[in-house]
């Protein structure tokens, strides 16, 4: 057994009796500061321990091949039609989709960009495969040539006005003509318009009347809308947009759409809107053609991470289009790259890292408006962005974790006189480097190092000062005393 003795001879903190110790005025003052410095010290140590610090490096991006890259966009173009407005995908390696519509939504709005119905749902425009008769055989003209003068009495007086905006110079009008004409000889045989008056077809050369088709927003030839009782927009989910025709094209399928619609509207309920044609009103419960054809787009597409495009245009397999008519002028709400981050964790990160998330969305609130006319005709609008991604990785237990990773990006954009059909181009190139920023935690075990180092640093300190400020006094008392004697 070892002696209570013998233990406290390794004693490192031996004690003085109090009445052998003295305080002073001196050593209080100092014991005040050495608190008041420990204290400060520590929340100094505190602070350093809860800051999050981080190194910044540029590296070779380490995505893995095949790894697809998100692309989120928004934007308003209040004079392309959502009828024929098609989103685009293709990059050099070959890839290339076209009218992308499982991930994309439109949205009807006017020049103003305010939305005028629901969520447009047309589906991708069917395919035509008969764009006419295999024998085309002209038998005079049937329909009715409407004007802006007369189009607006003969859409009034008929419950049913089919017309067909065409233009001559179009390949696919050409095609339609012999079987339209002979649709028309054949529907005003079974349903005369002076005594059945159920049904009118008709045709307006868009290059003649080139105000009227406008106001019917006529972007692709040919275009065959059906009017009911003046109004050509459909009331299914209360969208404003064209009540249009994209069935086949040949004579026996035109007649049995027009049989179609001549079936659900009573013979008697019309013979008295043939007896007083002068004083024909506008039915106020039908709302007007709108004054523009706009079209908010809007959803994502994934994308290799290769040089590619986005592209937003104007097509139809069966359709052709003027490019002096067709103006892609935009409004960007969103167009960002990568997982889409909350508002939270966006906030975090700019706390984090001030200087990351300045320029994940650069086109954000962007407007490429072209004014229509002999000038800025046939204007192809075109963005060139250049993509870095910013990856943060915390170290845990020697192990590289990944946090989040964004993407940035610069733009430059253009306007591009073309002969071809006016397009919206978005050419993005995924930067080969990438910004690696990587969280560096500080271990517990050196923060109570630095803690205990501080408190004995101080009191240490402290305490030396206190014997050089006791001891000065003590030997200029004694100086003093020496001068008396």
């Amino acid at each position: 057994m070892i002696s209570s003795s013998k233990l406290k001879s390794v004693d490192f903190y031996r004690k003085i009796p109090r009445d052998l110790t003295e305080a002073s005025l001196s050593g209080a003052g100092l014991s005040i500061v050495a608190a008041l410095a420990m204290v400060f010290l520590f929340g100094m140590e505190l602070s350093s321990y809860l800051a999050v610090n981080t190194t910044t490096s540029v590296i070779v991006d380490r995505s893995s091949d095949g790894e697809f890259l998100r692309i989120d966009f928004n934007m308003s173009f209040p004079a392309l039609s959502c009828e024929f407005a098609s989103v685009d995908v293709s990059d050099v390696l070959g890839t290339n989709r076209l009218n992308i519509t499982k991930t994309v939504r439109k949205f009807s709005i006017d020049r103003n960009l305010v939305p005028t119905g629901s969520e447009f749902h047309p589906g991708p425009i069917p395919t035509v495969n008969k764009h006419g008769d295999d024998v085309e055989e002209y038998h005079g003209d049937g329909s009715i040539a409407l004007s802006s003068r007369n189009f607006d009495s003969y859409s009034h007086q008929y419950p049913i006005l089919v017309v067909n905006f065409y233009a001559p110079w179009c390949y696919w009008s050409n095609r339609l003509k012999p079987s339209w004409e002979k649709t028309a000889n054949i529907i005003r045989e079974r349903y005369d318009p002076e005594m059945d008056g159920r049904i009118l077809l008709g045709k307006v050369d868009c290059t003649v009347e080139v105000e009227l088709c406008k106001r019917h927003h006529i972007q692709g030839y040919p275009s065959i809308r059906i009017f009911h009782k003046g109004s050509d927009m459909k009331e299914n989910q209360g969208h404003h947009d064209h009540d249009s025709y994209y069935g086949e094209r040949d004579t026996e399928s035109l007649v049995a759409a027009m049989e179609t619609y001549v079936a659900n509207i009573p013979k008697e309920a019309h013979m008295l809107a043939l007896e007083d044609k002068s004083n024909k009103t506008v039915d106020p419960a039908k709302r007007p053609a709108p004054m523009t054809s706009g079209c908010r787009i809007e959803g994502f597409v994934r994308v290799k991470k290769v040089p590619g495009s986005v592209v937003i245009s104007a097509r139809s397999g069966s359709h052709s289009f003027d490019p002096s008519q067709i103006n892609v002028s935009h409004y960007v709400t969103q167009f960002s790259f990568g997982k889409r981050l909350s508002a939270r964790m966006f906030n975090e990160l700019k706390r984090l890292f001030p200087y990351v998330g300045g320029h994940h969305d650069r086109l954000a609130g962007q407007s490429y408006i072209v004014k229509h006319g002999d000038v800025n005709a046939n204007v192809t609008i075109e963005h060139y962005l250049q993509i870095v991604k910013t990856e943060l990785v915390t170290l845990r237990a020697s192990k590289e974790l990944k946090v989040l990773e964004e993407y940035e990006y610069t733009a430059h954009s253009s306007l591009v006189h073309s002969f071809y059909v006016p397009v919206v181009k978005f050419h993005f190139e995924p930067s080969p480097m990438q910004v690696l920023v990587t969280e560096l935690p500080k271990s517990f075990s050196h923060f109570i190092t630095n803690l205990c180092a501080i408190i004995g640093g101080v009191f240490t300190v402290a305490g030396i000062l206190d014997s050089i400020l006791h001891n000065t006094l003590r030997l200029v008392k004694k100086v003093d005393l020496g001068k008396d004697i």
